[in-house]
């Protein structure tokens, strides 16, 4: 049964420049099926949180460029629980506006807040796991987090490391938490055994991360509070244009998990991937026997290691590749070496160039 004072804030405001071309300015990857499942990213973390929150209390944050495709792909939801950011600020100022707009209607709301681009098996795990953390920071001042065993040095995660005093506890205090480091850190980060990802799910109650924002982020904090007035009626999409101009962009990381004395983590049983790249779609993803990954209609020969996502209702003959990305969508292909993977960021610059169309 679900609890009445339990809320989702899914966070899908995001460009997902890394997985162009599916990904584009004008339908962002957590709006896409990006996995060939028939739904979307956004339509997938919404599913996960039914059994654990009512449906009235989930709210998504968004470019407000982004709320007409909200409210095709998740027409159930109320007007008023699309939240449309006028421009982008980071994390920081999207949670806030969620919770101040929550703690106005609900007090005593315990929130989950997440991306809307994870991948989460073992469904049945994952809502053990979040029960019990929204159980945990009920009645305790914790900003709680969920760790992830690390696989490798990836230094597109935070990391976060734990007081050893609570190594036995399923709650542990965390010591250290540290977003993005550099290779060489994080390469030492994984060989001490000592760290996790920072899954970027948080769970806190909304006094708890109000008054986080209060002291860390002081400016901001006072913004929203200000605008709290206005919130639920007619006036807020001004007055959240007002904020938004404001305030400084900050991610909830740096802003104050770095920074707050009261930062816990629960270590995540159920299988996570956090769906950023197409190398790590590739390594999540069920593969042929030649290790390749795809989606569409093709004729393959001697091709391993790649991970082919194509259109359907167009077959793609490939022949002699190995540790490729093949990507076409709308009007772009895309073929580019596995470990080279860091230049679609350059590609999505240049392509500009070439016509907005393409990005």
């Amino acid at each position: 049964m679900t609890n009445k004072h339990q809320y989702v804030v899914i966070m899908a405001g995001g460009g997902g420049t890394r997985l162009w071309p599916h990904s584009r300015n004008h339908k962002p990857k957590q709006f896409q099926d990006i996995l060939g499942k028939g739904k979307t990213l956004l339509q997938e973390t919404i599913a996960r949180f039914l059994p654990i929150c009512p449906s009235k209390n989930i709210y998504i944050v968004t470019h407000q460029d982004y709320v007409e495709i909200v409210k095709a792909q998740l027409p159930f939801l109320q007007d008023e629980q699309i939240l449309a950011e006028p421009i982008k600020r980071n994390t920081a100022p999207c949670i806030a506006y969620a919770s101040y707009k929550i703690k106005l209607k609900d007090p005593k709301a315990c929130i989950v807040v997440t991306p809307a681009d994870q991948i989460i098996d073992n469904q049945d795990i994952f809502t053990d796991t979040i029960q019990k953390a929204l159980k945990k920071v009920a009645n305790n001042d914790y900003l709680l987090t969920i760790g992830i065993t690390p696989t490798r040095p990836d230094t597109g995660y935070g990391y976060i490391q734990y007081e050893e005093e609570f190594a036995r506890k399923t709650v542990k205090k965390v010591k250290t938490f540290i977003e993005k480091p550099d290779l060489a850190t994080a390469i030492k980060f994984l060989e001490s055994g000592e760290f996790f990802w920072n899954s970027g799910i948080f769970i806190w109650n909304v006094q708890s991360i109000t008054r986080a924002l209060e002291r860390y982020l002081t400016e901001t904090a006072e913004l929203f509070h200000e605008a709290q007035i206005d919130f639920f009626t007619e006036r807020e999409k001004k007055a959240i244009e007002k904020v938004y101009a404001a305030c400084a962009s900050d991610s909830i990381d740096k802003g104050v998990m770095e920074k707050a004395d009261n930062v816990y983590m629960i270590n995540a049983r159920f299988q996570w991937s956090d769906v950023g790249t197409w190398k790590s779609l590739y390594d999540i993803s069920a593969k042929d026997s030649n290790n390749n990954v795809l989606v569409g209609n093709q004729l393959i020969y001697q091709t391993k290691n790649c991970i082919i996502n194509t259109p359907k209702e167009r077959l793609v003959v490939v022949q002699g590749l190995d540790n490729y990305i093949i990507v076409e969508h709308d009007n772009v292909l895309m073929i580019c070496r596995k470990e080279d993977e860091q230049l679609v960021r350059d590609f999505v610059i240049d392509a500009k160039s070439k016509g907005s169309e393409f990005v």
